[in-house]
Order: C-alpha cells, then structure tokens, then sequence
C-alpha cells in the first residue's frame, strides 16, 4: 500500500491506529491524519489512496457521511473503508456493511484484529 487516510477527530486514536498500522507492515505507506470527514474527502480526491480508516463518530463528517461520499463517487468507490467505532451496535455496523465498508471494528483495534481483516489487501 502506498497511501492511506486515517480520519478520527481524535489525535491520540490516529496515533493509535497509525502504529497498529506500522506494526502489521504497513509502517511504508504514506499515512495522512486528518481530524473529520469533510478533510479526509478533500484528501481522498488530492491523490489516490489505498486505504481509508475512519472513526464513525466525529464533527463536521462523521464516518457513515464520509463512507456515503466515498461510495458514491466513481473516483473513490474502489478504495477500501475501515470504519472503527465504539458504539459496539450490531444494526449500525450491518448498515455500514451495506453502505460498502470492508470492515467495521470496535474500538480499541488491536494489530492483530486489523492484520486479519487487511491481510487479503496486503496480498
């Protein structure tokens, strides 16, 4: 992977999943941190990307908002989305699969659950 957004309003989360991220082998990846969705599509649209990790609750753009726009235009469709969350609500995590996110996992992320689900995008 050469580049990835990592959007969540908070700076002490994308520290952690940028290092969850190192620590599964993808420490070469660009990684560009933004603080809310409405940055991280500006972002997305500035270059080609690989991946998108995004937390479901910001200002601004939420992740859902962020997954809808993303999903929705022809130029980004193809980018995989992670969406993190806390909320641990099985009927949102079924509506953002069905928006198209190719992962949605619970906070805290650990490497190893999200070397498991990116390990078939690493290939």
């Amino acid at each position: 992977m050469k580049r990835i957004v990592i959007a969540d309003d908070s700076a002490t989360a994308r520290m952690v999943i940028r290092r969850c991220l190192e620590i599964i082998g993808l420490g070469d990846a660009g990684m560009v941190e933004v603080p809310n969705g409405r940055e991280a599509l500006a972002r997305l649209k500035e270059e080609p990307t690989d991946l998108l990790v995004t937390d479901l609750n910001m200002p601004i753009m939420d992740g859902e908002t962020l997954l809808k726009w993303v999903k929705g235009s022809p130029k980004l469709t193809d980018v995989p989305v992670v969406v993190i969350t806390s909320a641990g609500n099985p009927a949102k995590e079924a509506v953002l699969s069905e928006l198209g996110a190719y992962a949605v996992l619970d906070k805290p992320i650990s490497p190893a659950t999200l070397l498991k689900k990116l390990e078939p995008l690493m290939q």
